[in-house]
């Protein structure tokens, strides 16, 4: 961490992301007020340890909005308002929209005090029961300053975004609503599509199913009424990948079509430079990995003996999948390990009863 975060601080908004920030600063001994429509979330995230609710008369330095998208710009324009000494920012997954309503509806004394921001973290689930002080441990959050915000006033949430554990990216906010349309919102609209084709699906075919058909389709669970939203508030970024992708399926259709196996191929290997795109931990490359498979009795206990393990071999596992065999009471459990120690791993595991294999 940098610098402190300067307290108290107002939360609004105690919904996961809202909670898991009271959570994370609450940890390191910062003020924490929580205000939310819904007093249920408060006293569950007070309950947690997140905060107190929020209370008249106490004038918080920093104000993080954690509402839904479709509210964001009205509520940091309330809040500045509001609150005319504080630093404000939102954790809204759509930078563009809120800056410009902003713009619009808030003097340039009051603009200097906004800074947007967004955290590359999530779950599935929703609420602040699903809150965890550490949801933002290692993940880049965006820090979206426009050019009238003030030095002061980034670097107050560059500090919250420290306290947090995460790893400031700084970008315009149309810069960051391009890159999360590409990295984000459209791996989840693909899901999505992809589990709506199993809505029909013969029963008798989905038996089938393997760790693959889950990893494309985890996603797809999330919460269709936020991301109506988050489509709405990012409409044209989304637009333009979609139509990329639409040119690249069009392709893959006429060369499948047409019997062109070099074109499939093409498109195959650009898929594989892709993943080799994503940053690796701490946004370095990937180095290369290796799968190790092993089957793991499915009762309590059996995945804490199988990790006390690898660590007794010595090996990091860098990843983990799990895959159910719906026939079996086994369960195939994928520990994904740097390429030099798979083989060590496997050794390893099968001296200790397990059956691995490479």
């Amino acid at each position: 961490m940098t610098g402190a975060v300067p307290g108290p601080v107002l939360v609004v908004g105690a919904g996961l992301l809202g909670t898991s920030i009271g959570l994370a600063l609450s940890a390191q001994g910062t003020e924490v007020r929580l205000r939310d429509t819904q007093a249920e979330h408060v006293r569950t995230a007070t309950g947690l340890g997140a905060g107190r609710p929020d209370e008249t008369g106490v004038d918080p330095r920093l104000v993080v909005v954690a509402v839904p998208p479709a509210i964001v710009g009205d509520q940091v324009a309330a809040l500045l308002a509001e609150f005319p000494s504080a630093v404000v920012t939102d954790v809204g997954s759509v930078k563009t929209g809120p800056w410009e309503h902003v713009a619009a509806s808030t003097d340039p004394a009051a603009r200097a005090r906004y800074v947007g921001s967004h955290p590359m973290a999530g779950s599935e689930r929703s609420g602040p029961l699903a809150a965890s002080a550490a949801l933002f441990e290692g993940r880049p959050w965006a820090v979206t300053a426009h050019p009238e915000a003030a030095s002061e006033s980034v670097a107050v949430v560059r500090a919250l975004v420290d306290a947090c554990g995460a790893v400031a990216v700084t970008m315009t906010p149309a810069e960051h609503d391009l890159a999360v349309a590409r990295t984000s919102h459209l791996p989840h609209l693909l899901a999505v599509l992809v589990a709506g084709r199993l809505v029909d699906a013969d029963p008798g075919q989905l038996v089938l199913s393997g760790q693959g058909l889950r990893d494309v389709t985890r996603i797809a669970a999330s919460d269709p009424g936020l991301w109506r939203q988050i489509v709405g508030a990012n409409a044209g970024s989304i637009d333009s990948v979609l139509r990329e992708l639409r040119t690249d399926l069009d392709r893959m259709l006429e060369a499948i079509g047409a019997g062109d196996l070099d074109t499939v191929t093409g498109l195959l290997q650009r898929g594989v430079r892709g993943t080799q795109a994503i940053p690796g931990k701490h946004g370095e490359p990937d180095a290369p990995t290796y799968p190790v498979y092993v089957s793991v009795p499915d009762h309590p206990g059996e995945l804490a003996r199988l990790f006390a393990d690898a660590g007794e071999i010595g090996v990091n596992v860098e990843d983990v999948h799990i895959d159910h065999d719906p026939g079996r009471p086994v369960g195939l459990v994928q520990l994904v390990v740097a390429d030099e120690h798979a083989v060590a791993l496997v050794e390893g595991l099968r001296e200790r009863g397990w059956t691995a294999r490479g």
